[in-house]
Order: structure tokens, then sequence, then C-alpha cells
């Protein structure tokens, strides 16, 4: 079987977030059947709904996997959980937030999963970190760069530097 090539969104806001966010890519490349095939640099972003909260860090990872995409979605949740996630409110801080954005060009819409991501259009912090690492990509017959162009500037992330990186056995140091 040909593994699949699926999107990550990370992001954190709490209790550390760089440092969440680059365990959590080290994390993805040891999930069953999966392996890290590429990882955006970090970014700063305002928080998407409730701003009485600290900005986020994100990132997106490319990953090839032979799981399913519920299956898929049941490691991400629980590695949310291994990072305390809490669900208090919509849009609320977290520590640790994991979005399966695109699973090969597969377009779900099941109870617990829709692929592609229902506002990957509308999120800079997805869309400038996925053109990043895939800026051949296209989201409804669109590509990455015009989405881009359609965001206000306040929609875009600042680019943060990484001064970690994967070595060849795909963790972080």
């Amino acid at each position: 079987m040909t593994p699949h090539r699926a999107y990550i969104g990370l992001g954190s806001n709490l209790d550390n977030p760089r440092a969440r966010v680059i365990q959590a890519l080290a994390a993805l490349n040891r999930l069953p059947l999966t392996s890290l095939a590429k990882a955006s640099q970090l970014y700063l972003s305002r928080p998407v709904g409730p701003q009485d909260q600290p900005d986020f860090i994100n990132a997106v990872a490319a990953l090839h996997t032979r799981l399913s995409p519920l299956a898929l979605l049941d490691q991400l949740q629980a590695l949310e959980q291994q990072h305390r996630r809490r669900r208090a409110r919509h849009w609320g801080p977290r520590t640790l937030d994991l979005d399966l954005l695109l699973f090969d060009t597969q377009q779900l819409a099941l109870p617990r999963l829709c692929v592609p991501h229902p506002h990957i259009q509308q999120r800079g912090f997805v869309l400038l970190p996925l053109q990043e690492i895939a800026p051949g990509l296209l989201i409804g017959q669109r590509p990455l760069h015009a989405w881009l162009a359609a965001l206000p500037p306040e929609a875009i992330p600042q680019a943060l530097p990484l001064d970690t990186h994967l070595d060849s056995g795909g963790e972080f140091r």
C-alpha cells in the first residue's frame, strides 16, 4: 500500500508553546505507520476568536502515513491529550492543537472529521506555512498564494527563526 500524504496544522499558546510545537513535530514522526516528511518553520499569530489569550506559535507538517484519516485523527487527539489539552471554551487557549488539514486529495464530511479542514482558506497561520512546505498545493482548485493574497495583512503570521532542526532520525535537536 502506498502511503498517504497528510498535512497537519500545529498550534499552542500555553505552557511554553514554542517547545510544545517542536516536541509535537518530533512526536508526529513516531506515530504508528507514519513518518514526518517535512515541517515548516514556526510562526507567531494572533488567536482566532477570543483575544484575551496569548498569541499562538504555529507550524504545518507533511506526513507520510498508512493510517486512515480517522485513525490518524485518533492519534492526533491522543497526542493532544498527552500535552494536557483542555477543551474548556471554543477557540480558547490550548497547550496543543493538532488539526488534520488535508489527506491526499480526499474530501470527507464525517461527524468527527471534515477534510479539507473547513476554515483552511481563511487562516494565514495555516496557509503561509503550508505554502512554505508545499508551494504547488491547490485548495479547492486555487493555489495557496491566491488564498494568501485574499487575506487582510493582519491575518498573515510572523515567521520566527527556528533554532532547532531535525536530525537524520527525525528528532528535533
